[in-house]
């Protein structure tokens, strides 16, 4: 027997199909745009399904169940997914919105665009809608350019089957469904679908693929360099292109900034160019040219640059780095840490485990929930019922940081603590006054980048050997 809560839900899905049905033919015009349809529909119909998307409850930020992105389309590119829905600030899934005119059922471009996003956040499902056509695909499956719109789908239907497929989409989306682990029970029991791969292995590939290359690349071309010279360039030149196409894809930088060095020549060179100008900016160990005399003097083939940076662009990538956990990034990271160049007696480049690696077996990554659990009985004790002034005399070191899983925990709980305090309702005024926190569009506050930089220079300290 359904629940009163589904019943209702399907009581208000009907309503709105009677409504598009009513006017469709004023829906499917291309005056009709994607901005109405998420009003009049796409958001009406999730909140059927228990999610809280205009945040009525006041949630704070990092809380609230329902993300809405405003599109910004940058060199014809979508910035952000429409909807990521979460629970207790975890995304569990994205939906990409589009218009009734849109045929999301053979338009190749939309289906790309939210594989490419969800893959890259490394979230099993998510859901491609214009009302008019509801189409669920795995987004564990490794997108390509070039795929049909049916690659990955597991799941397609048109409003008037709302009604016959309630129960998939209720008990597999409903907020309800999710609460009570119907969500990740489906998921589970697709796991070992043919073609499913994760994000960081790929992406762990793929960067290795960049070391071997540069470093055989540097080795041919710059045979004075030491073994640890060898290494500390291929390192440096791969941190420094994936900080910039991240910082591209998250508005920090200019998009395109690197995409343009597939034109033209002297490529290392130019890019050599945009490092030394993201050390003005930066003012960061990662770009900083005092105790850097190694990149800036080396040799680097064009083709070896160019085919680099054409694999971090759409549509060649199939990562969306604006989406890009940190942890997934700090689990990649882990991995290609454990490895080293070595050169054999004839100067060849071979890759290895490092020593200590080998040693114990492996690289291990701390999962987020154990980083969280320890960080919430440690930082969490230690600041617990202090003010911002009080909190500004605690360091937390973490002297062999590795990727920096505890400190990147450690730093989102005082962040996260900080913004509680400030928008206390006694605090709230000074708060603001002091540009401590911010106001957004949608009423709730946020720390502003100031007060994040000065606790994050002020609080958190961390080294490794391979820093």
């Amino acid at each position: 027997m359904k629940s009163q809560e589904k019943k209702d839900a399907l009581g208000k899905i009907r309503e709105l199909v009677d409504r598009f049905k009513q006017n469709i033919d004023q829906y499917k015009k291309s005056t009709y745009d994607e901005a109405n349809t998420r009003v009049d529909f796409i958001d009406p119909f999730f909140e059927s399904l228990g999610w809280d998307v205009a945040n009525r409850n006041g949630y704070a930020e990092q809380y609230r169940e329902v993300v809405r992105e405003d599109k910004i389309v940058i060199v014809g590119k979508q910035k952000a997914p429409d909807y990521s829905f979460r629970i207790g600030g975890i995304r569990k899934f994205f939906v990409e919105a589009k218009k009734p005119s849109i045929d999301i059922k053979r338009a190749m471009s939309p289906a790309y665009q939210l594989r490419r996003y969800a893959y890259t956040a490394k979230l099993p499902l998510s859901i491609l809608t214009d009302f008019e056509e509801f189409s669920v695909y795995d987004t564990r499956i490794k997108p390509h350019p070039n795929d049909n719109p049916s690659v990955a789908r597991i799941f397609y239907c048109k409003y008037t089957d709302y009604a016959k497929k309630f129960d998939f989409i209720y008990d597999t989306f409903s907020k309800d469904a999710i609460l009570k682990g119907s969500f990740d029970r489906y998921v589970e029991s697709k796991k070992n679908k043919k073609g499913t791969s994760e994000v960081d292995k790929e992406f762990l590939k793929l960067i290795d693929k960049w070391r071997e290359k540069l470093a055989r690349n540097i080795a041919l071309r710059n045979s004075n360099l030491s073994l640890y010279e060898l290494n500390y360039a291929v390192q440096k030149i791969i941190d420094r292109i994936i900080f910039l196409r991240i910082a591209e894809d998250r508005q920090i930088e200019d998009y395109g900034k690197l995409q343009v060095l597939q034109n033209g020549t002297n490529v290392y060179g130019r890019l050599m160019e945009i490092f030394r100008h993201a050390d003005e900016r930066y003012d960061s160990g990662l770009f900083n040219f005092e105790s850097d005399n190694i990149t800036p003097e080396i040799t680097v083939d064009d083709n070896i640059i160019k085919e680099i940076i054409k694999s971090v662009y759409y549509p060649e990538s199939p990562y969306e780095f604006s989406v890009l956990d940190v942890e997934i990034l700090g689990n990649i990271y882990e991995q290609f840490l454990g490895k080293t160049i070595r050169l054999t007696a004839h100067h060849r480049v071979k890759i290895d485990d490092k020593p200590e690696v080998k040693k114990a077996g492996g690289v291990y990554y701390t999962p987020k929930y154990i980083v969280d659990y320890i960080v919430k009985n440690t930082v969490g004790e230690a600041i617990k019922g202090k003010t911002p002034k009080q909190i500004e005399k605690i360091k937390i070191l973490d002297p062999a940081c590795g990727s920096g899983s505890f400190l990147l925990g450690a730093y989102q709980y005082l962040l996260n603590y900080h913004l509680y305090w400030y928008s206390k309702q006694e605090n709230l005024e000074k708060s603001l006054q002091r540009g401590k926190i911010i106001q957004t569009s949608s009423g709730s506050y946020q720390i502003t980048v100031a007060e994040k930089q000065r606790i994050l220079i002020n609080n958190i300290f961390g080294v490794d050997i391979d820093s």
